[in-house]
This record gives structure tokens, sequence and C-alpha cells, in this order.
């Protein structure tokens, strides 16, 4: 379900992009937009966390290319206000789960540090 949804929400952004950069008609995509959609398909549906992936952003693993991911990269960075205007729902969306994303990961990160000072303490008890 999350793959599926994250797969709309890139194919609406680089039809957007092909559509405003490239001129492509509406529903359709040039041969380069078209091989990169089709690169981030595949990379997506075998990627190694499945349903429980953060945004490639924030992801600890860049399966893509650093040539594709700076393309996809500059599509998203493009895209991303269009959507509001194309899609505006499809767009909420994927704020809101930035944000949520955002959250877990910062909360995650503070219970690490939390744990480690934790740790730091305990070692200074214990040592004479």
């Amino acid at each position: 379900m999350i793959i599926e949804k994250e797969i709309k929400v890139v194919e609406q952004m680089i039809t957007i992009y092909c559509r405003k950069k490239h001129k492509a008609k509406r529903k359709t995509l040039c041969p380069a937009c078209s091989e990169l959609f089709a690169y981030v398909q595949v990379r997506r549906k075998y990627c190694p966390f499945g349903e429980n992936k953060t945004f490639c952003s924030h992801c600890p693993i860049h399966c893509y290319k650093k040539d594709k991911r700076e393309e996809i990269r500059a599509v998203m960075r493009f895209s991303g206000p269009w959507m509001l205007l194309y899609n505006p729902l499809m767009a909420l969306s994927h704020m809101r789960e930035t944000a949520k994303m955002k959250r877990k990961i910062r909360t995650e990160i503070k219970a690490v540090a939390r744990e480690e000072k934790e740790r730091a303490a305990n070692e200074a008890k214990e040592t004479p």
C-alpha cells in the first residue's frame, strides 16, 4: 500500500516536471523522464526496507545511483510547489507524512542520545 502510494506521488511529480520542463503533452512522459520513472519503480519495489521504509531522503541506505539521485531531487524540488496546484490532496498528504517522519526521526535521535548519556553516566559511576 505504502509503496504504491509513493510511486503515485513520484509519478505525479515526474509528470509535472516533464510537462513544464520538457513540454511533454498531458499524461505522457518524454523518454528521459520515462526512464527515470521506470528506474524509481524498480528501486522502490526492491527496497530492502519494504513497507517499513522512510522517504528516500531520510533513508540510511541510498539505493539510487548518484546521478539518478540528483535527477529525482531536481524533479522533486521543482514539482513540489506545483503539486499544490495540480493535486492538492496528494501534496498535503505527502507533506503530512514527511512531517510525521521527521518527528519520528527526531524522537529516535533524542532517545539514542539519552541512552548514550545514561551509559556514560553509569560508566563514570562504576569507575573509581
